[in-house]
């Protein structure tokens, strides 16, 4: 695999701007339009959001799986197999999603009932068509790039413009709904507001349109080649980045071609049973479902924490939610990579989970007219940057658990986004069934600080120890045959051939393990630098 341009690289991050652009609205505004816009009742407006978030989690595994598969359609072959998957999803979307907001055609002053019956099924349109994009994108990582740090700018890249997608739909809605200074009523919105809702779902669906179309220009997927040979190429580069004596690698430069050769055709795959069998498989699940869960919960429960608890403005929902995503930016497009080349990934996520649950403790004990006019906003850039930091670590952690797995790198992801997917509808499930009613009572009215400070840090704290326990865990795949191995114990007990970035997946670039450094010169470049990466 040659180094991505720069084109391909930006080409990559607008893969994924449609879905975001319509999570932003499905999280944000689909319960105030079923609400205020349709007057469906709350418990059944929780039931088409509930809807989605099953249909969403039952997707994601089935796309994970059937995006893998090696049976390709002639199509797929000359398109590419995770291209193909997403197109696919993007037409789902852009059929089903408008009509979620649109109202129930012809049946606008039946029961609230039989409304829900007519949303559901554009609501499990609408998710599978979102997982098929979000898996068959991140599952497009692995295949573009086996350089560690090129997939964590990939990454960095991707949530810059999911940072761009939200403030756009917050723009966009402000904009159309014509939210202004003088607005002084809780509740705007109401049914003469149907139209610019179409107005806005309109926009947003033609806007990521536009950028799905500019992902399937620039983004090329080769589905025939064979990523061992690329990788052992990359890997013979890095070594000499990372200023091993030349000495050893001359003296393992004759056998490492034998070696890179045996690598290539002995290699075992990856199959989806066996990851269930590998410790870390379910460290970075618990991990990602940890930073997920800060990321949504944090968006979902800001905006009403500063309406309920702090009863700041109506405009607060607004500026409060464009910090967070603009500290996010910030983080993700100056100070990921430097910080995942220079200390590593678990650096990186420890310092993510520091910031934000610093957000989380500020908020506990934010009180006061100096706390909500002005310090609320660097709680913001806290939660914001935090966030964003460990987003964009789990998810190039995640991509080095696949390692050079990639014909399973779609199962994997659609693993993780289960995990997220049925941990938030829990979450929230639980979070509303004991969500006060009572507006006049102290302890009620504080019910959205304990969440966010309680909640929300446990999160961070739950993500950063399974940072450490994953330090500690070498996953091992399995074994390979005519690989030999020291007294040690063996190649397969501390390194694995296959596994690319994962085997150390954790360590600080230019940090070889005592172990592994033992094999330099036997194993020669081509397997030993995939040790060393951050």
């Amino acid at each position: 695999m040659g180094q991505l341009s720069i084109v391909a690289k930006l080409g990559y991050g607008v893969g994924h701007v449609l879905n975001d652009l319509c999570s932003s609205l499905w999280f944000t505004y689909l319960l105030i339009f079923l609400n205020k816009v349709e007057r469906i009742p709350n418990t059944l407006a929780g039931v088409v959001l509930l809807v989605g978030q099953v249909a969403d989690g039952i997707s994601t595994p089935f796309v994970g799986t059937q995006a893998d598969r090696t049976d390709d359609t002639v199509f797929c072959i000359k398109y590419g197999r995770r291209k193909t998957w997403h197109l696919a999803g993007t037409i789902f979307v852009t059929i089903a999603f408008p009509f979620i907001f649109m109202g129930c055609l012809g049946c606008a002053l039946s029961e609230a009932a039989l409304q829900v019956l007519y949303l559901a099924p554009f609501v499990v349109i609408f998710q599978f068509g979102w997982a098929a994009v979000q898996i068959s994108h991140l599952a497009l990582i692995p295949a573009l790039t086996s350089e560690p740090h090129e997939r964590t700018e990939l990454n960095a890249i991707r949530y810059a413009f999911t940072v761009f997608s939200n403030i756009t739909v917050y723009l966009i809605t402000w904009l159309v709904l014509g939210v202004q200074s003088g607005h002084q009523r809780e509740d705007i919105i109401g049914p003469n507001d149907a139209t610019t809702f179409k107005i806005v779902v309109a926009s947003v669906v033609c806007l990521g349109l536009l950028f799905s179309l500019v992902f399937h220009m620039t983004v090329k997927e080769n589905n025939h080649q064979s990523p061992y040979a690329s990788i052992i190429s990359d890997d013979i580069d890095e070594e000499g980045d990372n200023s091993l004596q030349s000495a050893s690698v001359q003296s393992a430069s004759s056998a490492s071609s034998y070696h890179s050769q045996h690598y290539a055709s002995s290699v075992s795959r990856m199959l989806p049973s066996d990851w269930f069998k590998k410790k870390q498989f379910y460290l970075v699940a618990v991990l990602y479902m940890c930073t997920r869960l800060f990321c949504n919960l944090t968006q979902a429960y800001v905006p009403i924490y500063l309406q309920d608890t702090l009863e700041l403005s109506p405009q607060s929902v607004a500026y409060i939610p464009l910090t967070m995503y603009v500290s996010g930016f910030i983080t993700t497009t100056i100070a990921i990579k430097p910080i995942n080349v220079k200390f590593g990934r678990k650096v990186s996520y420890a310092l993510g989970s520091l910031l934000g649950a610093g957000g989380c403790v500020w908020i506990f004990f934010g009180s006061g007219e100096l706390y909500c006019q002005y310090l609320v906003y660097p709680v913001a850039v806290l939660l914001g940057a935090g966030g964003s930091t460990m987003l964009v670590t789990s998810l190039s952690i995640t991509a080095d658990l696949i390692g050079n797995n990639i014909e399973s790198g779609a199962f994997v992801y659609g693993a993780m986004s289960f995990t997220d997917k049925l941990s938030n509808g829990i979450a929230i499930m639980v979070i509303q069934y004991f969500s006060p009613y009572s507006p006049i009572c102290k302890h009620c009215i504080e019910y959205y600080r304990y969440i966010l400070a309680f909640v929300g840090g446990g999160t961070c704290v739950a993500g950063a120890l399974s940072v450490l326990l994953l330090v500690t865990t070498i996953i091992k795949r399995a074994p390979q045959s005519g690989l030999s191995t020291t007294s040690s114990g063996g190649l397969n007990e501390r390194i694995c051939p296959d596994d690319g970035a994962s085997s150390n997946l954790l360590l600080p670039a230019g940090e070889d393990d005592s172990d592994t450094a033992e094999h330099h010169t036997y194993l020669g470049p081509a397997l030993s630098a995939s040790t060393t990466e951050a």
